[in-house]
């Protein structure tokens, strides 16, 4: 397990997290909706993660999400690099009822995110503007190049939560053992 905490006038957070768990969450945001799709992320990662966030939710959820994708980014950095004996890459079409969403996921240390799930709105109260920059934060604090598409579907819900099971499968494929890789880049260095 590692951990970090951030804590800033907006948000105080702390974020464990096993890499190589079982996909066990204890999740408390502040933020139901991202509580949900974080405990999807950690069941379908097989990531065990421990999140806590007192935020000012009072003004908005916007912080919270945000702050919370920032920390999550970072420790899952400290967690993955330098790559080395993992495939690197990964990527997963994920279906749930009329939704299916795609993720292709680079372990680049180089972070980019193409976003092109096009949900507007709210869920409950949870707006869906907030998923883009809770991916925007976990791509460039994780330092990852990261493509999320949907590809078909009507339903927020289904399709935002398509979208964190895909960005956690990819995740785990990409980061798979195999010793055969070594430093997987013609670099050498990742």
């Amino acid at each position: 397990m590692i951990t970090k905490t951030r804590t800033t006038k907006e948000t105080d957070i702390t974020i464990s997290l096993d890499i190589n768990g079982s996909g066990k969450s204890n999740i408390n945001t502040g933020v139901g909706f991202l509580d949900h799709m974080l405990e999807s992320f950690s069941k379908h990662s097989l990531i065990d993660l421990d999140i806590k966030c007192k935020g000012d939710t009072h003004i908005d959820d916007h912080h919270s999400v945000e702050d919370v994708g920032i920390v999550f980014g970072a420790l899952l950095a400290e967690a993955i690099y330098p790559v080395k004996n993992m495939e690197r890459f990964g990527s997963a079409n994920i279906v749930m009822d009329e939704a299916c969403v795609s993720c292709d996921m680079d372990l680049s240390n180089r972070p980019f995110l193409v976003y092109k799930l096009d949900v507007y709105g709210k869920v409950g109260q949870f707006d869906s503007e907030l998923v883009e920059e809770f991916f925007r934060a976990f791509a460039l604090n994780a330092r990852v190049s990261m493509h999320i598409t949907k590809l078909r579907g009507k339903n927020r819900h289904h399709i935002i939560e398509a979208a964190f099971k895909a960005v956690a499968v990819a995740f785990r494929h990409a980061t798979v053992p195999n010793a055969r890789v070594g430093i997987p880049s013609t670099k050498d260095l990742l």
